[in-house]
């Protein structure tokens, strides 16, 4: 029904069109040809400034109107440290462009009204002027190049690595079709070694089970982090080109099957700081189901998340992790409530080359047998997912 709804005014304007182009024909035939096309000038020369007039006020209204879904202003902040460096950049790029878009289109609608066709006017003949065009070409040149400076410092900020012994977690996220597969070092800090040989339909990430700092690595359903530290993210791709995006947090890394790319950011507000500030705002304190008033209001069915930003195939859609950022001591409790993958699902088996073997785990022997428990914060795991959510 919409569908013909809509193919409907596509008629109606067309045939609208139609018939004020018979009318033009008809009055220049009564009135006269130059009468007619001065008319008609003096006519479409309004009707551009008019619709110049409309639009800017459009334009600034819906500017100002939808700025609280726009990201950097309204409830919107950034997440992050750097985040808050990239905001700062793009307000400053919005005025001054901003200014530029609403100057030369004022002049744009004018000229064209100002100067319509008038019978017996000569266009002025103005060739040449060596001020006019150094202003208008070292302007734009100081002000370009103000915004490139600017950009190239916040992202040499950005993307400055982890320093030697610098305190920082650093944890793994993985690019598939469709699904993003995560890895966190276990209580040692450190993550193990891969290599893409060792994929199998157990060991999703091609972990070398004969490097210790695998032992106690874990694989949750969720990206769980800690405010207020620093965090190192490696990415890198299964197949195709994925793309790195947490938009609240003001990151983007593509994910490049073979060569390893990385993103350093940290988090500066909590998930529930953030759906607080998010409830001061009308538009978020409604319910979260439209159609069931009794739900939870929006506010508090906020979460982050991790999307593919890169068109990687026919479920590109699915590729979502929620993320979650807690306290520094909530984090730690998470983190010792996690399973090392190893010993729930390869320890002891046959993929394991430390069969039968007696291994030490962050300090504690395990021999691999059935009964025995491994250490706190390393013993059985949650099975290894690979389903988008």
């Amino acid at each position: 029904m919409t569908t013909l709804v809509i193919l409907g005014c596509i008629l109606l304007v067309g045939l609208v069109i139609f018939q004020i182009a018979r009318i033009n024909e008809m009055i220049k035939r009564i009135k006269g040809e130059e009468e007619a096309v001065q008319q008609s000038n003096d006519n479409t020369a309004l009707s551009v400034l008019l619709f110049g007039i409309v639009f800017l006020a459009l334009a600034l209204y819906t500017s100002y109107h939808y700025k609280d879904r726009m990201f950097g202003y309204g409830p919107m902040v950034s997440a992050s440290k750097h985040g808050v460096w990239i905001d700062h950049s793009m307000h400053i790029m919005l005025v001054i462009t901003g200014i530029v878009f609403v100057l030369t289109h004022i002049l744009l609608f004018y000229f064209v009204w100002k100067y319509r066709y008038k019978k017996n006017r000569l266009g002025w003949y103005y060739p040449h002027n060596n001020k006019l065009e150094a202003v208008w070409t070292i302007t734009p040149f100081i002000v370009l190049a103000y915004l490139a400076i600017n950009g190239l410092v916040v992202w040499n900020k950005m993307m400055e690595d982890v320093k030697p012994g610098e305190d920082h977690i650093e944890i793994e996220v993985t690019g598939m079709q469709f699904a993003w597969l995560l890895r966190y070092p276990g209580m040692d800090g450190k993550l193990g070694t891969k290599n893409y040989k060792l994929i199998s339909g157990t060991n999703d990430l091609g972990q070398d089970w004969n490097d210790p700092k695998n032992w106690d690595d874990f694989k949750p359903d969720e990206i769980v982090l800690p405010k207020g530290k620093k965090i190192r993210v490696r990415i890198n791709s299964r197949d195709v080109l994925h793309s790195f995006f947490l938009p609240h947090f003001r990151v983007k890394m593509d994910a490049v099957p073979g060569m390893p790319t990385y993103f350093i950011f940290t988090p500066t507000m909590t998930t529930d700081e953030f759906r607080n500030n998010l409830k001061k705002y009308p538009e978020w304190n409604v319910p979260a189901d439209p159609s069931d008033p009794e739900s939870k209001m929006k506010w508090e069915t906020f979460d982050f998340e991790l999307a593919c930003a890169e068109l990687c195939g026919n479920s590109h859609f699915a590729m979502r992790r929620a993320v979650r950022i807690v306290t520094p001591e909530q984090y730690d409790e998470w983190v010792k409530s996690q399973k090392s993958y190893y010993l729930a699902n390869i320890r002891g088996k046959a993929e394991d080359p430390n069969q039968g073997k007696t291994i030490k785990i962050n300090g504690v022997e395990n021999s691999g047998a059935p009964a025995e428990k491994p250490a706190e914060g390393d013993a059985g795991v949650k099975a290894d997912s690979t389903k988008a959510e």
